[in-house]
């Protein structure tokens, strides 16, 4: 699955963070949001869909689950695009 993420805007501090952005599959674009945990225990990151997506994924032939997992695997890797003026470094430990 080929999946490309890019954020939009990132609200909060390492240590918590409420992320939205959109991903894309093939040629379909969808928006999420995510909450982005740092600190004891490491990084960990938990993306949400609507069930308008969820259901335009299934109509599609996507697994929902498996989708979400890849979504946050990209997240939690640094595998995204941002928008103009916003660095990693401004939201993620080195």
């Amino acid at each position: 699955m080929d999946l490309k993420v890019h954020i939009n805007n990132i609200h909060g501090s390492q240590m918590a963070a409420k992320i939205t952005g959109k991903f894309s599959i093939d040629e379909n674009t969808f928006r999420f949001t995510a909450i982005a945990f740092g600190r004891i225990g490491g990084q960990n990151v938990g993306a949400k869909l609507s069930k308008e997506t969820e259901a335009e994924l299934k109509k599609l032939g996507y697994d929902v689950e498996e989708v979400i997992l890849n979504l946050q695997t990209q997240l939690l890797q640094g595998n995204l695009t941002l928008p103009e003026g916003l660095k990693k470094e401004s939201f993620v430990d080195d």
